[in-house]
């Protein structure tokens, strides 16, 4: 950890400080998780000890509760697993995932003392709970999984008192971190990174962190001086600075004084109305517009739970054609439908529709977010594909290129996902020079190879709360 420095962030307590220069991509440092679990909607899905989706998964004989890939994912777990399998034995079932972490967490510092390795900068003990901060309710909640706990918590194992599982409880509840499946586009547990506690937010962050082959890395998003605080953000952007700041004070129980949100920079472009030659509809007609935005938003939401995606689309047309003319093109009301659209049309293999859609998405999600923001290359890689299923060679390679462009920074060239789009980036370069040299030959080509699919992203489409996610994982 020769890169970073422990410091007193004015306002907000212990961050952390570049010892050098970096550049646009550089890792600054990576890191295991202490201890990680997968969530409980997808514990038979999920390989518990390397995190893969599979489609069939090998359970544990003893427990009947975690699952792994093969017999080597299960010996490469059972040191973690080891004691956890007979507790859950014992306790009759496997408690939630908050209870299955701390158990992990506790038995691993029982085991090997308060610093589990030589590149940990900080104790757990150093770190805030922020337990007295916590509403009544979450407060009840968090107290019914401190008891279960202690119900859970084997006899046989070191006794802790329930301020120390308190306090490691309070720890998860704002500073678990999501882990991501091989391919990093779908949380699918949390974990505890100790150094990355001690990263501060900003709303326009100068780093990123991601999941890299079972560590966390924190990458710089751009030129970081040396002496620089680092910071990420704890929550996505696109919200209005006011609807950021209500999370960062509800969730993580501090009132958020960057920048952006003490000049509510973007806010205008977020909210605002359609300039058409000079020409912006009243302020009661965007609000008029923004209101039945978000009541379709609720209605499609509602739809697309149930599965009924035509009903969607039909929803979103209505939508779309009365606020489009109405609301920037940057309105976060109409940037949430239109990828609604995108993805539920491609669902659907309505590609030039889906295509479109993204574009429009994707347009406006440069004027808002930074230019190595992950969320944008992810968004763009999903542009790039749906044009690519359409058709439309020329903006779907270019649109491959960009996203490829930003996750190289982001994510980096070893990265699954980075990986992924650089065949992709390939494909599509060379489709592109045939379609150049003989558009019939190489639409009678791509026909063949849509059979295969070799790009396909067509999955079922998720609920609109996983549209925007946090950093940090917080159980609600």
């Amino acid at each position: 950890m020769e890169n970073v420095t422990i410091f007193d962030s004015p306002g907000k307590g212990r961050g952390l400080k570049a010892n050098k220069e970096f550049w646009a991509g550089d890792v600054i440092f990576s890191e295991p998780s202490l201890a990680a679990v997968v969530f409980d909607s997808l514990a038979e899905r999920i390989c518990h000890s390397c995190f893969r989706r599979q489609d069939k998964l090998q359970r544990c004989g003893q427990c009947k509760f975690s699952h792994y890939c093969d017999r080597t994912c299960q010996r490469a777990g059972w040191a973690e697993h080891k004691q956890e399998c007979a507790a859950i034995k014992n306790y009759g079932k496997a408690p939630n995932e908050n209870i299955r972490l701390v158990a992990r967490i506790v038995w691993r510092l029982d085991k090997e003392g308060d610093v589990v390795s030589d590149t940990q900068l900080t104790t757990l003990d150093q770190l805030e709970d922020h337990i007295e901060d916590m509403q009544e309710d979450e407060l009840k909640e968090f107290k019914v999984d401190v008891h279960n706990f202690l119900d859970y918590w084997p006899r046989n194992s070191k006794q802790h008192t329930s301020d120390v599982i308190s306090h490691v409880f309070g720890l998860i509840n704002c500073n678990g971190f999501t882990v991501s499946d091989q391919r990093g586009l779908q949380a699918v547990g949390v974990g505890l990174f100790p150094n990355l506690c001690l990263v501060n937010h900003d709303c326009w962050p100068n780093c990123t962190v991601i999941l890299n082959h079972g560590k966390i890395e924190l990458r710089s998003l751009g030129k970081i001086a040396e002496g620089e605080e680092l910071t990420v953000s704890y929550v996505d952007f696109i919200n209005v600075s006011e609807e950021r700041r209500r999370l960062l004070k509800t969730q993580y129980f501090f009132d958020c004084t960057c920048q952006h949100c003490k000049e509510r920079i973007k806010d205008d472009l977020k909210m605002g109305g359609r300039d058409q030659d000079g020409v912006k509809p009243s302020e009661e007609q965007v609000k008029d517009a923004t209101d039945y935005c978000f009541q379709m938003l609720e209605k499609m939401d509602q739809a697309r739970l149930k599965g009924d995606y035509h009903e969607v689309v039909k929803i979103s047309r209505e939508c779309i054609g009365k606020t489009e003319p109405v609301l920037a093109d940057t309105h976060i009301y109409l940037l949430r439908m239109w990828s609604t659209m995108s993805e539920v049309q491609a669902y659907l293999q309505y590609f030039e529709d889906a295509a479109e859609y993204a574009r429009k998405m994707v347009d406006g999600y440069m004027k808002l977010y930074h230019p190595n923001n992950p969320t944008l290359g992810m968004a763009a890689m999903r542009a790039g594909v749906t044009h690519w299923q359409a058709g439309l060679i020329e903006v779907g390679h270019g649109m491959i290129c960009k996203a490829y462009a930003i996750l190289m920074v982001t994510h980096g060239p070893m990265h699954p996902i980075t990986k992924d789009l650089e065949s992709m980036r390939v494909q599509t370069e060379m489709e592109l020079r045939m379609f150049k040299q003989n558009e019939y030959v190489y639409h009678s080509m791509r026909e063949a190879a849509l059979k295969n699919r070799p790009m396909t992203m067509m999955h079922e489409p998720k609920s609109m709360e996983e549209d925007i996610k946090n950093l940090f994982h917080r159980r609600k």
